[in-house]
């Protein structure tokens, strides 16, 4: 399937809705008696975005049936998505922590995910026909099988199906280390979710991780801009070899220039690598999220029938105005992202 072809498209995000707890990491919270309280989750953050950008978006998740769920929910919906597919089941729903100004990829991050609602979700018991519905698109993400094994085969059994409905299928490679604790290595549960997946974003260092894709340490010690690019198209080559499914691999590069971030990113599709432009900025206000709002920005290219190119500046420009906002969704326009677009090229 290409990233460019019919609009009439309806998203279905998959993932577990988290409430993120931010604090001063100085101990200044315990004086002040505060905590900031977002709603996180990575496939949540994608939709908010694509309903922010008026995209047809509803999201799958489970909750505990309380009046925090019935809340959240509430504020889904105003976010533009269709929450009718949530199943409220089980006692309690995932938490993490996160200081401050701190990356969650790392160190910092607490997860309290363990018997949660989403977490409890078991093979057999979904209704994926009925979930699918009117749906052309899923998309999921590696965080979900790193909660445990169940959560791996949950996820093996929607994209299997999904791929059987001839659904598209997009899956973000973002690696947590604080989870995947449950004795099975990631590169031993990834692939037979990515086997099923169309469109397929991460990094050079995620595809290492989670499927076992060679890294040059040789070209990525050098640091350049050129080096990191060309190993974009090894990446790619190599997922869409072992991965035949996949016909677009999307690369971010973020990189940490003392306070402040380098960014940009590659889309490699029909043999091409794209290149976005690059985007700098001395300081950030909130890292999470960037990457979820990547991946809605491809998403809503291709549901706008965007080139690929157009597509990926989009993407990137979105992913990097993340960084200017507090929390794990994002709030900002379209034409506004439009606006702030530095554009790339072709790789030659």
């Amino acid at each position: 399937m290409s990233l460019s072809t019919h609009p009439d498209h309806h998203i279905l995000c998959f993932g577990e809705l988290l409430l993120r707890l931010s604090f001063q990491s100085d101990g200044a919270w315990l004086n002040d008696h505060a905590l900031s309280v977002f709603p996180a989750g990575a496939e949540a953050n994608v939709a908010c975005a694509l309903g922010k950008w008026q995209v047809p978006v509803s999201y799958f998740t489970a909750l505990p049936d309380n009046v925090i769920s019935h809340d959240l929910i509430k504020w889904l919906e105003t976010k533009g998505m269709n929450t009718s597919s949530i199943k409220l089941q089980g006692d309690r729903m995932g938490v993490y922590y996160l200081p401050a100004g701190k990356d969650i990829k790392k160190g910092g991050v607490i997860y309290d995910r363990a018997g949660s609602s989403f977490a409890q979700l078991r093979i057999g018991t979904i209704n994926w026909e009925e979930i699918f519905r009117g749906k052309t698109w899923l998309h999921v993400s590696a965080i979900s099988p790193a909660l445990n094994e169940d959560s791996a085969a949950l996820c093996v059994e929607a994209l299997r199906n999904a791929s059987e409905a001839k659904i598209f299928i997009s899956i973000d490679l973002n690696y947590r280390a604080a989870l995947w604790k449950y004795g099975i290595a990631p590169t031993a549960i990834m692939p037979a979710l990515v086997q099923y997946a169309n469109l397929v974003m991460g990094n050079i260092w995620s595809a290492n991780t989670l499927l076992g894709i060679p890294l040059d340490e040789n070209r990525i010690a050098r640091g350049r801009r050129e080096d990191f690019i060309d190993h974009a198209i090894q990446t790619a080559k190599e997922i869409q070899v072992r991965f035949p499914n996949s016909t677009a691999i999307a690369n971010t590069f973020r990189f940490d220039i003392g306070k402040g971030i380098k960014y940009y990113a590659t889309l490699f599709e029909q043999g091409k690598l794209y290149v976005s432009g690059e985007y700098n900025r001395p300081d950030f206000i909130d890292k999470v999220g960037s990457g979820d709002c990547f991946m809605a920005g491809l998403i809503y290219g291709r549901c706008n029938q965007l080139s690929s190119q157009d597509a990926l500046d989009f993407a990137t420009a979105a992913a990097f105005l993340k960084l200017g906002q507090r929390g794990d969704t994002m709030d900002i326009s379209a034409d506004q992202i439009k606006s702030s677009i530095i554009p790339g090229n072709i790789h030659t």
